[in-house]
């Protein structure tokens, strides 16, 4: 009866958590990704101060080289995803004329002339990224201040997580009941490895077919690949939705371009030399079955944190999933060796 009774509060206590966690969705992003920040950086503090350095120097030097490697990726990438935007905006035009050609389509019941109007007379008026960005500010009023604030949040929030970190850490610990202890250090010590196996590795393969898609469309020539390449790259976190809609894109960007000739050979050559890469080096390598989530569990983990916490949730949606199914994985293993399973 006492064990029920215990079994029945921890339900309670747990059911209420998510209940407050998804009232509270709307506030939640930067605390989230304050916390994930603060996970993801923590192991680089950690060696600061092996090396002897105190830890709040540390800390102020690791969020240096973060804000360092942001600049840098920023004043990089920038540049090169503006000169692909302007192409495609250029391109779109020719586009809309095939389309409208091909599939005989009626521009009047679609209002294609308009939108060909507003995609290439509106980017040539704003100059580009950064105008762009700073009429959006203007116009956007209050929800530009409270996605400026929320932005701020972030870094505060990881610093402070940061300074704290072993300190949370003890605290959650001795809240823990002391008989449920064991078992639950043993499980946050599998998610971390879970959570460290997806950070290491999900995240080098996204970064390594970025390289590879962006490289190779941008060798086949086309005009655009660049911009394809690192959507596909980015968007393998979900299993073949990169490969997909990258090789779907790029064929028809590659059609516009070249027509049907041997460039749209090796355009699908470029997907399929990626495939095999990602799925016999990349994937077995740097991931393995360590995450062990079903390409069904991640498309659904994907859709259900963006419906949550929008973006911010899809950004969270993999690790948390990777985290939920280590506890399954335990609740099930418990419930076949309980007399209920084995009755």
């Amino acid at each position: 009866m006492q064990q029920l009774s215990e079994k029945f509060f921890i339900l309670v206590i747990v059911m209420l958590f998510f209940g407050v966690l998804h009232l509270l969705a709307p506030i939640l992003s930067p605390f989230l990704m304050g916390a994930l920040l603060a996970y993801l950086v923590n192991p680089l503090v950690k060696q600061f101060v092996a090396f002897k350095v105190p830890r709040l120097l540390s800390i102020i030097i690791t969020f240096a080289i973060l804000f360092g490697v942001i600049v840098l990726l920023f004043l990089l990438v920038t540049p090169l995803i503006e000169e692909q935007i302007i192409t495609l905006v250029n391109l779109i035009p020719g586009m809309i004329v095939w389309l409208k050609t091909t599939f005989h389509l009626d521009s009047e019941a679609i209002n294609i002339d308009a939108i060909k109007t507003v995609l290439t007379e509106n980017w040539d008026k704003a100059g580009g990224i950064a105008a762009w960005l700073f009429k959006t500010m203007l116009h956007s009023g209050m929800r530009f201040v409270a996605a400026l604030m929320n932005l701020i949040l972030v870094p505060v929030v990881t610093f402070y997580l940061l300074c704290d970190w072993s300190v949370l850490l003890q605290g959650l610990r001795n809240t823990l009941p002391r008989h449920l202890e064991p078992t639950v250090v043993k499980l946050v010590v599998e998610c971390h490895e879970v959570l460290s196996a997806f950070f290491r590795g999900q995240l080098l393969v996204m970064l390594v077919l970025c390289v590879v898609y962006a490289a190779g469309l941008a060798a086949v020539g086309l005009q655009i690949g660049l911009l394809i390449g690192l959507t596909a790259g980015i968007l393998s976190i979900v299993p073949y939705l990169g490969f997909t809609v990258g090789i779907i894109a790029a064929s028809i960007a590659a059609f516009m371009q070249f027509g049907m000739t041997s460039a749209m050979l090796l355009v699908w050559l470029v997907f399929l030399i990626a495939h095999v890469i990602d799925n016999v080096f990349l994937t077995p390598k740097l991931v393995g079955n360590r995450i062990g989530l079903h390409p069904v569990a991640v498309i659904f983990a994907v859709l259900a944190g963006g419906s949550l916490f929008g973006f911010v949730g899809v950004l969270l949606a993999l690790p948390v999933a990777a985290l939920i199914m280590v506890w399954v994985r335990y609740f099930y293993k418990s419930y076949q060796d309980s007399k209920l399973y084995q009755s």
